[in-house]
């Protein structure tokens, strides 16, 4: 009799232990509707790299997000990131064509591996520069929804 109250209390135990290991609510994971929501923003992103928006660049980052590009310090906020653009937008006229290869999305949080290629013409001489580079980007989901960018990350690929 004690031995199948000992095991009785073992089974009650081990029943406790992994209903409280139990999550209640599941993530979403690589939902289509999140990973669209995503490359919508990404191409938003780009069509203002291409006009030449910095606060249309801006507007896609989180207000503390963080800008790691080649060659310089990080910089963080989102008035960092368009004051990055901007000085890039005051010296050259720029064209840009990016996509992302690969975007994974788990709960609130997903990362975008990319592609781009840049040609920035100098506004003062006139000479063009081409580069191509692959990036990084981790993504939050915000709480109306919306996707924005908490850290993005590149290198050249010359």
């Amino acid at each position: 009799m004690y031995q199948s109250h000992k095991l009785l209390a073992i089974f009650i135990i081990l029943l406790v232990i992994f209903a409280g290991c139990e999550r209640e609510e599941e993530f979403p994971v690589n939902d289509e509707e999140d990973i669209l929501s995503i490359e919508q923003m990404s191409a938003e992103r780009a069509e203002a790299f291409r006009n030449g928006d910095a606060a249309g660049i801006a507007v896609h980052f989180t207000e503390d997000g963080i800008l790691m590009a080649p060659g310089s310090p990080a910089q963080q906020g989102r008035e960092a990131v368009r004051e990055y653009y901007q000085s890039i937008f005051d010296e050259f006229e720029t064209s840009l064509d990016s996509y992302y290869d690969e975007v994974e999305v788990s709960g609130d949080l997903a990362f975008g591996r990319g592609f781009a290629d840049v040609t920035a013409i100098s506004r003062e001489s006139g000479d063009t520069i081409r580069s191509t580079s692959k990036y990084i980007n981790i993504l939050q989901r915000q709480p109306n929804g919306t996707w924005q960018t908490t850290h993005d990350i590149w290198n050249d690929n010359e």
